[in-house]
């Protein structure tokens, strides 16, 4: 059965990922404050990235992944800037091995 991850846009300028084998429904369950608790105190919402798998726990493996995601990392896969995906992903912090490396060089 097809599976589908997606993302919305909540009214409050939040996202919400989510997985379902039925997008359309599950949208429309979202819209009427049915979908989860998230979206219901943030209507309207609005479907602005989806991708389509041949299985569900797949889409749902998927959803998990992108759930995990910083705010900047998934606003590079809603607007198709792939290429950004793997230095988004990297650590930023003040002791990530990268800075300290650099830190100890100088």
């Amino acid at each position: 059965m097809m599976g589908y991850t997606y993302i919305l846009l909540c009214s409050d300028g939040t996202y919400y990922t989510g997985s379902t084998k039925e997008l359309e429904v599950r949208i429309e369950q979202h819209q009427n404050g049915e979908g989860a608790n998230y979206t219901a105190k943030r209507l309207p919402v609005k479907l602005i990235y989806v991708e389509e798998y041949q299985r569900i726990d797949t889409a749902f493996y998927r959803e998990k992944q992108i759930q995990g995601w910083s705010r900047a990392k998934k606003e590079a896969l809603i607007n198709g800037k792939l290429e950004k995906l793997h230095d988004l992903a990297e650590c930023q912090n003040k002791t990530h091995y990268k800075y300290y490396k650099e830190k100890s060089i100088s």
